[in-house]
């Protein structure tokens, strides 16, 4: 695939125990299956060939062979097929047996990993039967004509990723194989499991295998064995699933009759580039710098161009499902925490913030208004200043008042025209010049107004810009750019509105809340333009940088996620196509993604020099522009690379 998606897949056939050829025969149906839509990599459950619950029939001869006649079939199975195929069988050496996965490609066995760890406890009984990975002495096993290293450490080396494989237990104990095998390189866990099922233990398992591909940064396919087992004392449900990096992609269906084969995209650029901005990892691996793993490569793969099985988030700043409120909560309460301590630290008596009826500082006063009670304090502490100058309009200008009003707080109203009028005839400006100093002359005079308040009544500025803006430099340097305390620096406008919504329906009483959806509703303009003829707001933010849903998209995989430009665009492509119905979002169209991608890259490298600059504010998420914290760039690097795509 392109951009470094790997296409994966867990299988999970319908067996009969200790039937190999009927189990082989499910196996092929399910490869069929999986070459068909595109998979590099295939994983199916453990000991799939001959089941897992063959107890004392592991020692017969009989069952033994039939295993590798299947393995034999499986491997001229797949002599014309590019796929790379990870099937359980137990397999004798040195007068032990091994649990074994065999890894297939192109007719050819590309490595035998033996299970390390082997329950022996309440109802497993696996060292009856075999023998631990750990207890055999390295060397080669001849199976089915080929003779094959048997070494601790195996890497797999395909043209998408390397990736390593582990056996059931092995993820359940203190110390995985996986663990060793990541910090060595592996990009991808495989687990062929027999995990049987208990009440309460899925969920377990889950978390386990969410924690084990958070810790390890890594992919991790899990395929467990499902029905066709013996019900003789347990049962196993057939557990199918796909994780990266603690998130699950995909999963099937338990306790399902059929077979199953469940298909994810694995974004292992993406786990790369964690890595790499993860230094914690980088000193896991020098732990293991003596260890020398055993490299196999694959053959190559012809390449398909695929589309993603994995849903693309066109807002991946704004929680959802059931921890929103959870989320929303969290990044309030930071916000506030932020905002107390520095009022406690510099003692100061009130807090100041401009009040436009704009989405911004109406998150700010919602914040400031959490911190006083919160502090104990009397609200009329919070100073709100509405400024109204050539562009404001009714609409914002009310629901300022009238919000504040709703408060309690104190409320300042300061006309800027006539100070900006005598600032333009110092400056020889012609007023009617609607340019640049014309707005931001505007914008300076706001911010004089706020700073000298602030002095007169022993107080601080609270900035109300976001996130969104500071990356595609939306403010006036040295006007709305500054404050002493930013409480929404890390905040995205899509998620400022998310969050000004979730106050509204979860905090507000009925007046309130209305005028905070009317808030949210309103176009996002600084109004430093006259309105138009009807009083409406004429200047629009998004007409003239694009949709902010865009740009925080775009945003989000530049700073988190570091990808190239023609990544971001193909996801965007796929996040605000018609054929995403799992949000509710904008559709754009390719040549408007587009558009929108090279102005965010143009502004986001000639805007830099705004947000080296930037005053203090909290860190919410993942992503932050402090030049102190996550963003260190410089003002004066090119972004002609970044503008080719």
């Amino acid at each position: 695939m392109k951009h470094g998606f790997l296409k994966t897949a867990s299988a999970i056939p319908v067996v009969k125990v200790a039937d190999c050829q009927y189990n082989t025969d499910q196996i092929k149906q399910l490869i069929i299956q999986a070459e068909q839509k595109g998979i590099e990599i295939v994983c199916f459950p453990e000991l799939c060939i001959t089941g897992y619950t063959c107890q004392d029939l592991f020692g017969q001869r009989q069952l033994l062979d039939d295993a590798e006649i299947s393995l034999i079939s499986l491997m001229e199975f797949t002599r014309n097929y590019d796929i790379i195929c990870i099937v359980g069988l137990p397999l004798p050496y040195c007068g032990s047996l091994l649990n074994c996965a065999a890894i297939l490609q192109k007719g050819k066995i590309l490595g035998i990993v033996p299970k390390t760890y082997l329950p022996n406890y309440n109802e497993f009984y696996e060292k009856r039967w075999f023998t631990s990975a750990a207890d055999i002495r390295e060397g080669s096993i001849w199976c089915c004509g080929q003779q094959i290293p048997l070494v601790h450490n195996q890497l797999f080396h395909t043209p998408t990723c390397v990736f390593g494989v582990e056996i059931c237990e092995d993820v359940w104990a203190p110390n995985p194989p996986s663990t060793t095998l990541s910090l060595l390189g592996a990009d991808v866990i495989f687990n062929l499991s027999a995990s049987n099922d208990c009440v309460g233990k899925h969920d377990y398992l889950k978390n386990l295998i969410s924690q084990q591909s958070a810790r390890c940064i890594a992919g991790y396919v899990y395929s467990g064995c499902g029905f066709g087992e013996s019900t003789q004392d347990v049962v196993f449900s057939g557990k199918a699933m796909i994780y990266e990096n603690g998130s699950l992609l995909a999963e099937g269906l338990r306790h399902q009759f059929a077979q199953q084969l469940v298909v994810s995209d694995i974004d292992v650029d993406r786990i790369r580039t964690e890595r790499r901005n993860n230094t914690t990892f980088a000193a896991c691996a020098a732990t293991v710098k003596d260890l020398i793993p055993h490299i196999v490569d694959s053959d190559m793969i012809i390449s398909h161009d695929l589309p993603l099985d994995r849903v693309i988030d066109p807002h991946p700043f704004v929680p959802k499902g059931s921890t929103l409120d959870e989320r929303c909560q969290e990044i309030f309460d930071i916000q506030v925490e932020g905002l107390a301590k520095r009022i406690v630290h510099t003692n100061a008596e009130t807090v100041t913030l401009g009040i436009s009826g704009g989405l911004d500082s109406t998150l700010a006063l919602l914040v400031c208004e959490r911190t006083f009670k919160k502090l104990g304090r009397d609200l009329r502490g919070i100073v709100g200043i509405t400024m109204p100058g050539f562009g404001t309009t009714d609409r914002t200008y009310t629901n300022a008042v009238e919000l504040m009003k709703n408060m309690g707080i104190t409320i300042r109203e300061i006309d800027i025209q006539d100070a900006c009028k005598i600032h333009f005839r110092d400056l020889g400006h012609d007023i009617n010049k609607h340019d640049v100093t014309y707005e931001n002359g505007q914008a300076r005079e706001r911010t004089q107004i706020l700073m000298d308040a602030a002095n007169q009544m022993n107080g601080f500025v609270v900035g109300t810009g976001d996130l969104s803006e500071l990356a595609l430099g939306w403010a006036t340097y040295n006007g709305d750019h500054m404050s002493m305390y930013g409480v929404n620096v890390s905040v995205p406008k899509t998620l400022v509105k998310h969050l000004v919504a979730w106050v509204a329906n979860n905090y507000a009483d009925d007046s309130t809340r209305s005028i905070l959806l009317d808030i949210v509703d309103t176009p996002i303009s600084p109004e430093l333009i006259p309105a138009d003829e009807n009083g409406e707001i004429s200047q629009k933010t998004e007409d003239l940088v694009g949709p902010y849903e865009l740009h925080d998209f775009f945003l989000y995989y530049t700073l988190r996620w570091g990808f190239r430009p023609d990544k971001i665009y193909y996801l965007a492509q796929k996040a605000f196509s018609r054929d995403n119905l799992a949000f509710e979002h904008g559709i754009y169209d390719d040549e408007t993604i587009h558009k929108w991608l090279h102005t965010f890259f143009r502004r986001f490298f000639a805007q830099q020099f705004k947000r080296s600059c930037l005053p203090d504010g909290p860190k919410v998420g993942s992503c932050s522009l402090s030049p102190r914290g996550d963003w260190r760039m410089p003002s004066d690097a090119s972004s002609s690379a970044w503008l080719k795509f």
